[in-house]
């Protein structure tokens, strides 16, 4: 018997596609785990519908999409960014939870802050794990529908939906409250490789996000910093490092990064902060601040601290008030003569 429950896209910009918390235990392959772009609005979004961090859900990138249910009704939160969204024409906040019916169109578009929205499901998005994990890599073709972007047509079964939400409802989430203005990095691996001067400039930037930037890397713009020599031996890239080419200008890279590079690696952005990163639109204006590993370790452990409470919701009180919803409404208690 088919699932029952089905999500269908109804338009998607480049660059959403399914992801779950990353293909990790094959770097050594050659394989790059993917995942998220901001790993903390992933697992906020699984977090507000009791889900693992790291259930797949969609992630939505500036593009936009819209999307509607099939079959039966399903549980849905939105966290990441500051999108619009709209249901049924509607104006929802974001994050938000809500329950989404079959015909309703959900409606997701770039709003005034951020990148990545991820929309995770009360139920398990049905789609074959590859080498362990959902997580779309396009270059690879690995992962999610047939390893590419998700597009117009597509229909995602959703197994074992829950009810947990109910009337729309604006999750409380402060933990995604990071404006992006200053990125705290770890100082090296090779950061042996540059000057003094070199490495005072990088801290002291300022830099701009370019345009140039997609999953796989977030291009800088500024101060140029030349290392000593660019002649190193490959090694692994992990998320967050920042290699600087012989042009001068580094670049951050992200999640779908290449295994291993050639460039110098000046600093690598700490953990709690790769979302801060991945959520700076192009043109956004920052800075880095060096710390220590301890600290790193410590921010690290207070976003997982974060998670642990269940997220609690404030109702989303209507302010349009459509001929369907009126009618299907009891105004009227018993009779006046």
């Amino acid at each position: 018997m088919g699932c029952r429950t089905r999500i269908r896209i109804l338009s998607a910009g480049a660059g959403s596609t399914l992801q779950d918390g990353g293909r990790h235990g094959y770097l050594r392959y050659g394989i790059t785990p993917a995942g998220p772009m901001d790993p903390l609005a992933l697992a906020c979004a699984n977090r507000a519908l009791d889900n693992p961090p790291g259930a797949t859900a969609i992630e939505v990138s500036l593009g936009g999409m819209s999307l509607t249910v099939e079959g039966e009704p399903v549980d849905v939160a939105l966290a990441g960014g500051a999108p619009r969204i709209d249901l049924d024409g509607r104006t929802l906040p974001c994050p938000i939870g809500l329950t989404l019916r079959p015909g309703e169109r959900l409606g997701i578009r770039a709003g005034e802050a951020g990148v990545w929205t991820s929309l995770a499901v009360a139920g398990q998005i049905d789609v074959a794990p590859v080498l362990g994990s959902t997580a779309t890599h396009t270059r690879s073709r690995l992962g999610g529908l047939d390893g590419r972007g998700l597009r117009a047509g597509d229909v995602l079964p959703v197994l074992e939906p829950r009810a947990v939400i109910g009337e729309a409802a604006q999750l409380d989430l402060p933990v995604l409250h990071r404006p992006p203005d200053t990125i705290r990095i770890v100082l090296g691996p090779q950061d042996d490789h540059f000057a003094e001067g070199a490495i005072a400039a990088f801290l002291a930037g300022p830099w701009r996000v370019g345009a140039r930037g997609d999953r796989m890397a977030c291009f800088l713009e500024g101060p140029t910093i030349q290392a000593r020599t660019h002649d190193i031996v490959s090694d692994g890239i992990a998320m967050g490092a920042i290699q600087v080419p012989g042009s001068g200008q580094p670049l951050v890279l992200m999640a779908d990064r290449q295994p291993t590079g050639g460039y110098p690696k000046i600093a690598t952005v700490i953990g709690a902060d790769l979302g801060r990163l991945a959520q700076a639109r192009p043109g956004t204006v920052l800075r880095f601040a060096a710390v220590e590993l301890a600290e790193a370790v410590a921010a690290r452990r207070a976003e997982v601290a974060a998670l642990l409470p269940a997220v609690t919701r404030r109702p989303v009180l209507r302010t349009r008030f459509t001929s369907e919803f009126l009618l299907g409404t009891n105004l009227i208690d018993g009779v006046f003569g």
